[in-house]
């Protein structure tokens, strides 16, 4: 359980980083690129360390937690953006104007759970760091967090509200990797097959939903490119 603490905190803890680096202002197209690197990495992870895994132990409850975590994760995610927190990762400050604070807030920190919940799943269930994961994640929520920072400072939030902000998105994330392990320790292989492929299947449409599309719109059509070479480093990686 330490050894789950500790990479979901250092994973986790590149959030910092990325609203660091938003005070230096990088531009938009190198934001971009990073970020659908991320996003290839972190498809080979979820493809390669989560639903193998998960289908070779029991298909069928791999397929029934594949697709429950891809509703509960659309299915919170639209309650989100319905509150008014669909422009929390934009760097343009006038998404962020337009969406309510506490949504905004509350969609950072849903994004955060399946990544962390996935890292600490993979900890308990192969007994090693799963390097794909933790590279994916933490390659991911640096310009994530860069991009939101630079949107929601522009919008007219504090340094200190944006900074801690972030740092409940880290806390929460930590406590949901400790989950994910325990989840898995507790339930066992066919159980564990359910709930590594339930947070697959939710980092899947996080990415899809959230991360790409302001990948692609910073990033340009060479984000394409990108994001296959993150898959493929993620796949060597596994």
């Amino acid at each position: 359980m330490p050894e789950a603490a500790f990479w979901a905190l250092v994973t986790a803890g590149s959030l910092w980083v990325g609203a660091s680096l938003a005070l230096l202002r990088p531009p938009s197209r190198v934001i971009g690129l990073a970020m659908a690197f991320g996003a290839g990495a972190l498809i080979a992870a979820v493809a390669y360390e989560l639903v193998l895994d998960a289908v070779a132990t029991d298909v069928q409850l791999a397929a029934a937690g594949f697709a429950c975590g891809a509703l509960v994760f659309y299915g919170g995610d639209w309650a989100i953006d319905h509150r008014g927190g669909t422009g929390r990762k934009s760097m343009m400050g006038e998404k962020q104007l337009a969406g309510s604070a506490d949504a905004i807030v509350l969609g950072t920190v849903l994004d955060g759970i399946p990544e962390s919940f996935v890292l600490g799943a993979s900890i308990a269930q192969e007994g090693v760091v799963p390097i794909a994961v933790v590279v994916g994640v933490f390659v991911s929520n640096v310009p994530e967090a860069l991009s939101g920072t630079t949107g929601l400072l522009q919008a007219g939030w504090g340094r200190a509200r944006v900074f801690g902000m972030w740092s409940g998105v880290v806390a929460v994330s930590v406590v949901s990797s400790l989950l994910g392990w325990q989840l898995l320790d507790m339930m066992g292989s066919d159980g564990g097959a359910f709930a590594t492929a339930f947070a697959a299947g939710a980092v899947l449409v996080m990415l899809a939903d959230t991360l790409m599309p302001e990948a692609f719109e910073l990033g340009g059509r060479e984000a394409g490119l990108v994001t296959a070479l993150g898959f493929a480093t993620g796949f060597a990686l596994s």
